[in-house]
């Protein structure tokens, strides 16, 4: 199977994002990739109207859209629907409030042609001020250089569904548990291990870190570090 012949399926889980959905919607429907391509959106819960919102979206029909609804909140059970729902061979996931560069399909699909069934997936601030896009160059030297596996990521559907998903009672970290298991997975089978994709990326919102003028980036990145070693992966969502 070569890579342009890899189907795609983008799976978005949305939680009250009618503000921020549209933009990530437009960065899939703007993708650069001659192979088949769908997204799944999880309405995970939304009191905002995020899924009705999406039908009045001038998105063209060249990527087909599903709503599906997950009403019990939680990213990775969201996730976890959408990816069933789903019907390419590989599943890429994007948060609500991020957008894809426009190879980033193409990028993944080459990734996985090259052997790699899952990778993250490099993350860059959206915007935003020098320390924004500092934090996630910093998040992107631990990928790179230590070889921690974390955030937005991509995945062999069958996979991913073999592995059992994201572990639905984690609502921080469910990335990094499912990478790590996947990791063992493949290595135990002599297949190739979890790689990354650097030559393009996911951006993202850096409204979190922004929050409290900046103090949010400092709590966001010891929320990730303990993340990293088991602690505080079930904080509400």
């Amino acid at each position: 199977m070569t890579g342009s012949a890899v189907s795609i399926s983008v799976v978005i889980p949305a939680r009250n994002e009618v503000e921020l959905l549209p933009a990530a919607l437009r960065s899939v429907t703007e993708q650069r990739y001659a192979g088949s391509l769908d997204c799944v959106v999880v309405d995970n819960g939304s009191t905002d109207g995020t899924a009705a919102s999406i039908d009045g979206l001038a998105l063209g029909g060249a990527v087909p859209i599903a709503v599906i609804p997950e009403p019990v909140p939680g990213v990775g059970r969201a996730k976890n629907a959408g990816a069933a729902a789903a019907g390419g061979d590989v599943v890429i996931f994007l948060d609500a409030d991020s957008r894809m560069a426009v190879d980033l399909a193409a990028t993944v699909a080459a990734s996985f042609a090259a052997g790699y069934e899952v990778g993250s997936i490099r993350v860059v601030s959206d915007g935003g001020a020098w320390l924004d896009r500092g934090f996630f160059r910093l998040m992107e030297s631990g990928k790179r250089w230590f070889g921690i596996r974390a955030q937005m990521l991509y995945c062999r559907r069958s996979l991913f569904l073999a592995l059992g998903g994201f572990s639905p009672d984690l609502t921080l970290g469910e990335d990094v548990d499912f990478l790590r298991r996947a990791q063992r997975h493949l290595k135990a089978r002599g297949r190739r291990g979890v790689g990354h994709v650097s030559t393009s990326e996911i951006l993202t919102s850096p409204r979190r870190l922004a929050s409290n003028h900046h103090l949010g980036m400092i709590v966001m990145f010891v929320r990730w570090a303990l993340a990293l070693v088991g602690v505080g992966r079930k904080r509400n969502y």
